[in-house]
């Protein structure tokens, strides 16, 4: 096996998961993407990253594009001589965006388009398999590679599935970002071991309804959003997040968290930019709003 010459690029996702009652399972790609470059070279590692993380990423082996980058080339069997790569990052770290998706499923897909004959190696179940193990589970890092709709898990061997869902045109979105982040780990620490069987099964009822809420009901959005698995367990590590989601619902808006937060998440009528204005207009001073359509296409040469 050899490697190709010149750069290789790529465009990734930003994501949301969960999306209300599909804890650890559903993910919904949306249009704000990260832009990567890569080539192997004679020796060494360069690391450059523009925009989001500039100041803060590692820019070595620990860079987490790096670290993906080189499960595949150990999967494979090889070793570059010396890589270079360079990163174009808007998704916003540690907000509920997936960001670390967006990361992990660039370097598998950056990897691999370095290897001549990639494709024919390491086809896309591949490297959603790499890719979800490196990040622990797969409701992200699945619609940053396939983009839309995903519902996404882990069989009880430990592989990784991913089946894409219908969105209906009329289903966009609202995001509002906060300025402070939260980390997966805090999130994920603050939910409890168990819950009652009323709360799990009025869940599994409404990701059933999501799922055809988002694929040809978005009428029934607002009910389909609703949680009992872990929104509320975590409103300790970000209170103004669940403070504006109760408000929003309350006004009959589809609201959730995004992924494991802060982000705030409303779908709206994508046919309507007066709603989607109004709702930006609600955003909270020092956040973020970003008016995002769902984004079909997944991980893409750029």
């Amino acid at each position: 096996m050899t490697f190709v010459e010149g750069p290789v690029r790529v465009s990734v996702p930003a994501t949301s998961a969960n999306l209300g009652p599909g804890f650890d399972t559903l993910g919904l790609a949306l249009d704000l993407r990260d832009r990567l470059e890569a080539e192997v070279i004679a020796a060494g590692l360069v690391v450059e990253v523009h925009g989001v993380g500039a100041d803060t990423v590692p820019l070595d082996d620990r860079h987490l594009v790096v670290r993906s980058m080189r499960a595949v080339f150990d999967r494979l069997g090889l070793n570059p001589p010396g890589l270079r790569l360079v990163c174009h990052n808007v998704i916003p770290h540690a907000r509920g965006l997936g960001s670390s998706s967006a990361a992990i499923v660039a370097g598998v897909w950056l990897a691999r388009e370095l290897v001549a004959g990639g494709r024919l190696l390491l086809d896309d179940a591949a490297l959603l398999d790499l890719a979800a193990g490196i990040e622990g589970h797969p409701d992200n890092v699945a619609p940053a590679l396939y983009g839309g709709f995903v519902i996404s898990g882990q069989d009880p061997d430990g592989s990784f599935y991913a089946v894409p869902g219908s969105v209906d045109p009329r289903v966009g979105a609202v995001v509002f970002v906060p300025s402070e982040p939260v980390s997966t780990e805090v999130a994920r620490g603050l939910l409890p071991a168990e819950v009652p069987h009323a709360d799990a099964a009025r869940n599994a009822g409404r990701a059933a309804l999501l799922v055809a809420a988002l694929a040809s009901s978005p009428d029934e959005l607002l009910r389909a959003t609703e949680d009992r698995l872990h929104q509320e367990y975590r409103r300790p590590a970000m209170p103004d997040s669940l403070a504006l989601i109760s408000e929003l619902r309350a006004d009959g808006v589809p609201a959730v968290v995004s992924g494991a937060g802060p982000t705030v998440l409303a779908f709206v009528d994508a046919g309507r930019d007066s709603e989607s204005e109004a709702l930006v207009r609600r955003c909270p001073a020092g956040w973020q709003a970003h008016v995002l359509p769902v984004d079909p296409r997944g991980a893409i040469a750029d």
